[in-house]
Parts: structure tokens; C-alpha cells; sequence
């Protein structure tokens, strides 16, 4: 069974219904639908709503993560092995932070990470990617 990651900027993709944002909500719709596993990283879960906050303030904030937590999105608790991986994903490739735990949750699932940030390239062709539309100010970061 086919498993993605997202990153923060597919989820806040999704929620500004920006271009891509059709692409997710497939993914997520297969979820439902299919048993399709999508998964984000606790960190990323942060990213997202440190951005909708700082973006929308906090009431909105908190109104859409409610949102995001009614997909089908398991969220993933970081412990020192996932936090040691993406340490070593950011000093080897020069990810940021939070994206180096969406490339190491993808890594470890063998899942398709779905981005929009090209920084995901610097890892290589042992990171599987599909990438959306690119738009300026989807990182948190």
C-alpha cells in the first residue's frame, strides 16, 4: 500500500486552496476512501500551526488546526532516532529543521514526500518526491 509525508507547506497549501491544493486533497481523499496511510511529522504539525498563527493570528490559528485534525493524517511523535536522522539530513544536505523531520519520516516509511519546496532535491534520488506548485511564503521556517 502507497504511504506519503507531508510537509507543512502541502497542508497550509491545502488550506489557502493554492495551486496543488487539489493534489492534497486527492491524497487525502484516497486515505479515506482507499486505506491510503498519509503521515506528517509532529514537527511539521508545530510549522503549520506557528504559521497559521503568525499569518491569520491565533483564533484562526486555532480554528483551522481543528480542521487539520479531522483528516486522515496521522501525526508522528519525534524521538531521538527520527530527531538524530533529521539532525543528519540538515548537516549533510542543508535542509531547514523542520523539513529534515518530513525527509526522515519519509526515509524511514519508505513514503513519497509531498512538497512544494525544491530544498527537497538537495537529499537526492533516495527521497521519493512529488512535488506541487511552487508559491512564495508556504514555509513556516
Amino acid at each position: 500500500m502507497k504511504k506519503y509525508v507531508l510537509d507543512a507547506n502541502a497542508l497550509l497549501i491545502l488550506l489557502d486552496d493554492r495551486p496543488g491544493a487539489s493534489r492534497v486533497a486527492r491524497t487525502l481523499e484516497q486515505a479515506k476512501r482507499q486505506g491510503l496511510r498519509v503521515f506528517l511529522s509532529a514537527v511539521n504539525w508545530g510549522e503549520v500551526f506557528y504559521t497559521l498563527w503568525r499569518v491569520r493570528g491565533e483564533v484562526e490559528a486555532r480554528r483551522l488546526i481543528r480542521r487539520v485534525e479531522e483528516l486522515p493524517v496521522t501525526v508522528v511523535p519525534v524521538d531521538r532516532e527520527r530527531a538524530t536522522l533529521a539532525g543528519e539530513l540538515k548537516m549533510v544536505h542543508g535542509l531547514g529543521y523542520a523539513d529534515s523531520f518530513a525527509a526522515s519520516l519519509a526515509l524511514e516509511l519508505r513514503a513519497t514526500l509531498i512538497t512544494a519546496d525544491p530544498d527537497f532535491r538537495k537529499v537526492g534520488s533516495r527521497l521519493k518526491v512529488e512535488f506541487l506548485p511552487r508559491h512564495e511564503a508556504t514555509s513556516g521556517s
